[in-house]
C-alpha cells in the first residue's frame, strides 16, 4: 500500500463523471472479498489530483439502495488508495428552509434501515467498535462548505440525514414525523458508506443535494420520480462546480485527521488470534495494525 497514490474518491450519480477537466479516464474492475462493487471504478485526474469515481447505483441506475454492497464499494476504494470520499447524494428536504437544489452538508445520521450487518467489515473472528459520535469527517466537510460558498451556491452548514431503506418513498405519516422531530433531510444510501469508510480510515463527507420536499409539506406536490430526475440534473451541475473547487484544496497527503486513525483504539481482538482468512480479506484496511 505504501506505493499507492493518495487518491480522492467520489461516489455519486453516473452523470457526475462527465466533469470538464476529468482527464486520463480509465475504468478498472476491482474484485473484493465482499463481492462486486456497484460498477467498475473510474480513475483519472481532476484539478491536478488523482481521483476515483464510483457510480453508486451503477451506470444505467440498475441497483436499488437496499441492494448496495457498501463493503465492496468502500473496500474497492481503499484498495485503489482512496483517502478521502465525497458522497454526492439526492435527498428529500424535511424542513422548509432547505429548498430543491440546495446543498446540505450534513453532520449526523439517523438509522432507519434493517441492514446494520452490511455496514461493517468486522466479524468472522475480528471484533472492532469504531467511534461514530461524529460520523462525518469535519475537516473535509468544512472544505466542502468553503468551496460551496466560494462557488456561490446555496449551502447549509450541518444537519441530520435520516437514512431510510426504500425503495418506496416515505408515507405521509413517516414524513410528518421526521419533520416534526426536526430532522433535516432524508435519503436511502449514505449511512452504510459512512460506517464502512470510517472503519477503512477514509475521511468521508456528504453533499446532500435536495431534490424535493418528501411528502410532509401539504402545499407542495409530493415526491415523484419525474420531480427527482429533473432536480437531479440541475443538482449535478452544481455538484460539479463544488467538486472541481474542493478537490484542489484537499491535502496532498493525509494529515492528522481523526478519521485517518479511526481503528487505533477500535480493534478488540488480539491480532495473535485473528483468523487468517479474515485477516487476508481485510488486508487493505488492517495493514497498519497487523
Amino acid at each position: 500500500m505504501s506505493n499507492t497514490p493518495h487518491r480522492i474518491g467520489i461516489i455519486g450519480g453516473s452523470g457526475l463523471y462527465n466533469i470538464e477537466g476529468f482527464n486520463s479516464q480509465r475504468w478498472q474492475t476491482v474484485k473484493t472479498p465482499f463481492g462486486s462493487p456497484s460498477d467498475q471504478l473510474l480513475t483519472g485526474t481532476l484539478a491536478g489530483r488523482e481521483v476515483v469515481f464510483l457510480p453508486r447505483h451503477s451506470r444505467g441506475h440498475r441497483i436499488m439502495p437496499s441492494e448496495l454492497n457498501y463493503r465492496a464499494n468502500i473496500w474497492a476504494m481503499k484498495k485503489l488508495g482512496v483517502e478521502w470520499i465525497i458522497s454526492v447524494s439526492a435527498v428529500g428536504s424535511l424542513q422548509k428552509r432547505y429548498r430543491p437544489c440546495d446543498i446540505v452538508l450534513v453532520d449526523q445520521f439517523l438509522d432507519r434501515t434493517k441492514q446494520s450487518a452490511n455496514h461493517t467489515f468486522f466479524g468472522n473472528g475480528i471484533v472492532g467498535h469504531i467511534a461514530f459520535a461524529d460520523p462525518i469527517c469535519e475537516e473535509l466537510r468544512q472544505l466542502l462548505l468553503k468551496s460551496a460558498k466560494r462557488k456561490k451556491v446555496r449551502v447549509h452548514n450541518g444537519g441530520t440525514y435520516v437514512n431510510m431503506e426504500g425503495p418506496a418513498f416515505s408515507t405521509r405519516a413517516e414524513s410528518l414525523t421526521n419533520h416534526k422531530l426536526k430532522y433535516d433531510v432524508i435519503g436511502m444510501t449514505n449511512l452504510g458508506e459512512a460506517k464502512c469508510a470510517r472503519e477503512a480510515e477514509i475521511a468521508y463527507a456528504t453533499m446532500a443535494m435536495i431534490t424535493d420536499y418528501d411528502c410532509w409539506k401539504a402545499d407542495e406536490e409530493h415526491v415523484t420520480v419525474e420531480m427527482v430526475v429533473e432536480n437531479l440534473n440541475r443538482n449535478a451541475a452544481t455538484a460539479k462546480k463544488v467538486l472541481t473547487d474542493v478537490i484542489a484544496r484537499i491535502p496532498e497527503t493525509p494529515e492528522d485527521w481523526p478519521c485517518h486513525n479511526a481503528l487505533e483504539n477500535a480493534i478488540m481482538t488480539d491480532k495473535k488470534v485473528w483468523p487468517a482468512k479474515t485477516k487476508k480479506a481485510l488486508a487493505p484496511i488492517l495493514a497498519k495494525y497487523a
